[in-house]
């Protein structure tokens, strides 16, 4: 379809929109061994759509300068997470890279464009999209409450309905000026929908804020049996129900409603030097200090440091681009160190894309060794390689593509470790990934444990005997991690589990030897990895 027309606001309907994001969901490719197959989903789905399905020649676009750009952006952001198949983080992380198609996207959802977004702009678009996200079941809530119809409230078209998230997440948690935050959607819904959409906007707004500074702000009650504690838990923290229960079953009550605080709270982001570039901690501290970046020190990691604020000004001086440092937490640094890699070793890493490990472990190598790195999704591969070459580690790095489990069964390649980050919930980074807490049902885990199970089959075929075999994961449920590693034992006698007290310090060791991050106690992603030698 190719339209060469202006839209006027009032074709911006809710037929169109649901086509537009319907097409996307269909088109978005998905990694049938990672959920988050993140840069190749965004670029070969949503954007591909857009050009292909609604080629509309941005210059006819008319300019709307009185609407909020960082409000337009934020709804159509949203939009295409819960209805095309975005990554509000992802998307977040592209900041001001991404403004040359930025507009494309609002114009072709709203029918306008807005002036472009300045770095004020920008952060307050990370903060409404992520926040948005994060409270979205909460928001809901109190949506609900205020239209006193439910039919009203599962009948409301997308964008209107992603209105209403942003001016109450404004009111409610960023405590924004009510009659800023009231005037500005208002605006938006009239411009982007219609008259009356605009009219729904005010009502509600308008008695959040009374409510709000009555302090009478709807709240569900936590009583009753363990079912609907669980739900009232759910809705004053935001999880879906079956994360909340599985919490509270192993971690207890208290735990849970922690942990849940800390997946709402704004994410630190830790930033690795890229020392094989001879790139070191003190030259990122000082790049870090004439960008005004806040930072601190790992406490467990030599190359890393953490950061709150400031990740687009990092990203926006170019510092991943050249390759000289990468964003990886350090639960996530702590699994290469388990794997433990050496100069002049062979190391084969099974779900290698999108390559944060690989790309570390490369750089513990000295310029001698190789790691062939596997992963099913080519397009990841590409990104590894690219991103390889920027680090000044392309030669140590063999991609390869292939499921692994094929790859095993007709090569005869082994190593002496090998490592698979398994495909997981990825419930250890809830904070950092704001919408993954909504794309996952209690049904998946059944399905990730099986695939869980069938991948360390595999990659046990490709240790060399005396080797390592390395299993982590971004999970905290032991149903992913001690679990598969007991299981596993039973089926393979041959391995045994090498305790990793000598790779990690003891405040992430575990009772059977194996490494854990957790949020609560290390203020760290979660993450999980085993060491399992075979002794056979």
């Amino acid at each position: 379809m190719s339209v060469h027309c202006v839209l006027s606001p009032g074709v911006v309907g809710q037929s169109r929109i649901r086509l537009f994001y319907s097409i996307s969901a269909r088109n978005v490719e998905e990694n049938s061994y990672r959920s988050n197959s993140r840069a190749d989903s965004v670029k070969t789905g949503s954007a591909r759509v857009l050009s292909d399905h609604l080629n509309i020649r941005t210059n006819t676009m008319k300019l709307n300068a009185e609407i909020s750009p960082h409000r337009a952006v934020s709804a159509v952001r949203l939009m295409r997470v819960e209805l095309g198949g975005a990554f509000a983080d992802l998307l977040n992380e592209q900041g001001s890279e991404s403004g040359v198609n930025e507009m494309q996207y609002v114009a072709r959802t709203l029918g306008f464009c807005t002036r472009k977004l300045d770095d004020r702009d920008l952060r307050l678009v990370t903060d409404i999209v992520g926040g948005t996200v994060r409270w979205r079941r909460y928001l809901d809530y109190l949506i609900l409450s205020l239209c006193h119809d439910e039919n009203t409230f599962r009948s409301m078209e997308p964008l209107l309905l992603q209105i209403l998230r942003i001016g109450f997440y404004e009111i409610v948690k960023l405590e924004m000026s009510p009659h800023a935050v009231v005037y500005e959607n208002v605006k938006l819904a009239k411009a982007a929908l219609r008259l009356g959409a605009g009219s729904m906007v005010n009502a509600l707004l308008r008695k959040l804020v009374l409510l709000k500074e009555k302090q009478s702000l709807p709240l569900p009650v936590v009583d009753g049996d363990e079912r609907k504690q669980a739900r009232s838990l759910a809705t004053i923290h935001s999880h879906p129900v079956w994360m909340v229960r599985r919490w509270i079953s192993y971690l207890g009550l208290e735990e849970a409603i922690k942990l849940m605080i800390w997946n709402n709270g704004d994410p630190f982001f830790s930033l690795r030097a890229n020392t094989a570039k001879g790139f070191m901690r003190s030259d990122l501290a000082r790049e870090l200090m004439m960008l005004k970046v806040p930072y601190d020190e790992s406490q467990h990691l030599d190359d890393f440091v953490r950061i709150r604020t400031g990740l687009q000004a990092v990203i926006q001086a170019g510092l991943l681009e050249k390759g000289l440092c990468s964003v990886q937490d350090d639960s996530a640094g702590l699994v290469v160190n388990v794997v433990d890699p050496k100069p002049g070793e062979k190391i084969i890493d099974c779900c290698a894309a999108p390559g944060g490990k690989t790309l570390f472990m490369a750089s513990r190598l000295n310029g001698q060794g190789t790691i062939h790195a596997i992963d099913i999704n080519k397009g990841r591969l590409r990104i590894l390689k690219e991103t390889a070459k920027a680090h000044g580690v392309d030669n140590l790095i063999a991609t390869v593509h292939s499921d692994l489990q094929t790859y095993a069964a007709r090569d005869g390649m082994l190593a002496c470790k090998v490592l698979l980050d398994a495909p997981c919930s990825g419930l250890g980074v809830l904070s950092k990934r704001a919408d993954l807490r909504w794309n996952r049902k209690w049904e998946d885990m059944a399905e990730l444990t099986k695939l869980q199970d069938s991948l360390l089959d595999a990659a046990s075929k490709l240790v060399k005997p005396g080797g390592a075999l390395i299993y982590s994961t971004c999970s905290i449920d032991p149903m992913e991690n001690e679990e598969r590693i007991s299981t596993f034992l039973s089926r393979h006698p041959e391995f045994c589990i090498d305790h990793v007290g000598k790779y990690v310090p003891p405040e992430f060791i575990t009772d059977e030897g194996f490494y854990s991050s957790n949020p609560i106690k290390h203020s760290l992603d979660g993450a999980f990895a085993s060491r399992l030698l075979r002794c056979g």
